[in-house]
Formats: structure tokens, C-alpha cells, sequence
């Protein structure tokens, strides 16, 4: 079982809030859960995680607008 790291935590929840607009302790994930995560880059992480649980992307049925002249999103 890999360690969960604060820093990578935070960094995953910042991506679950972005894509799936919700935390792990929304959804009542524990440490043993996330484990299987954590040796993926946050944002790979949350994108897994929410695949293999059925979230819900937040931008799936309205996508973000970008800002005239960005190639990346909000």
C-alpha cells in the first residue's frame, strides 16, 4: 500500500473538485481507496478515480468556455 502524500492529496482533490466537483471526503474515500491512486500524477489520478467509480465529469454536458486566445481551459 503506497503512503498518501498531503501535498499529492491536496493536489488530487484540487483535480476531483475541477473535474467531478467533489472531494474525496464528499464521496467517503479512505486512505486504503486512494492508495491505488497515489502513485499517479494528481490530475491522471482523479481522471482514473473518477472512471473507476462512474463520477461524472462537472464539463460533460456544458464545457467550460476558455478565454479567446487560450489553449487551455479555466
Amino acid at each position: 500500500m503506497n503512503v498518501i502524500d498531503s501535498t499529492w492529496l491536496n493536489q488530487f482533490d484540487d483535480e476531483l473538485l475541477h473535474l467531478f466537483a467533489v472531494s474525496h471526503s464528499d464521496i467517503g474515500v479512505d486512505a486504503s481507496d486512494l492508495s491505488y491512486f497515489a502513485d499517479l500524477a494528481p490530475r491522471a489520478a482523479a481522471l482514473a478515480f473518477g472512471q473507476d467509480y462512474d463520477l461524472d465529469r462537472d464539463d460533460a454536458l456544458w464545457p467550460r468556455l476558455r478565454p479567446h486566445g487560450s489553449a487551455h481551459g479555466c
